[in-house]
């Protein structure tokens, strides 16, 4: 009765296969929005906040590669991206999306790289980062920032 019905619809020019991959990919995504939701509803001020810092110490770090290392791999956000996905059933995309004053995860990225471009001009480019040991400050900031995520019951 199920494929009769499909039959009757419009999109009959579907292969099964199609068809099938759209169906499941409707129930997934069913299912998960409430779950997403849910989750992000439950978090309190406090993690949202661990979260927040989280987020913004690995893009700091990533972009202080990025710019003065020639490191373009994005590691800290991709590791954050799994915590963040296995702990809070959350992406970085979503947190910065959900979570940040801006609301739109572009224009939280955006005003992230504004000011820290403005912090090293500053420091004096690179070089004056360099010497100020910016890499070090950074690199503590997003291991304490993943280590009490890590913790996070």
């Amino acid at each position: 009765m199920h494929l009769l019905y499909l039959s009757m619809m419009p999109w009959r020019l579907l292969s099964s296969t199609a068809l099938s991959s759209l169906l499941v990919l409707s129930l997934a995504s069913a299912l998960l929005a409430p779950q997403q939701a849910r989750a992000q509803a439950s978090l309190d001020e406090q993690t949202q906040q661990l979260i927040v810092n989280a987020v913004e110490a690995a893009f700091e770090l990533d972009l202080y590669n990025n710019r003065c290392r020639q490191d373009r791999s994005g590691r800290r956000t991709e590791n954050l991206n799994k915590i963040l996905a296995s702990g809070f059933r959350m992406t970085v995309l979503d947190a910065q999306d959900d979570l940040f004053p801006e609301g739109y995860y572009r224009d939280a990225q955006a005003r992230m790289r504004e000011d820290f471009l403005a912090r090293m001009r500053e420091m004096g480019g690179c070089s004056g980062a360099k010497e100020a040991k910016l890499r070090d400050e950074l690199r503590e900031r997003y291991e304490k920032a993943i280590a009490e995520l890590e913790a996070f019951p």
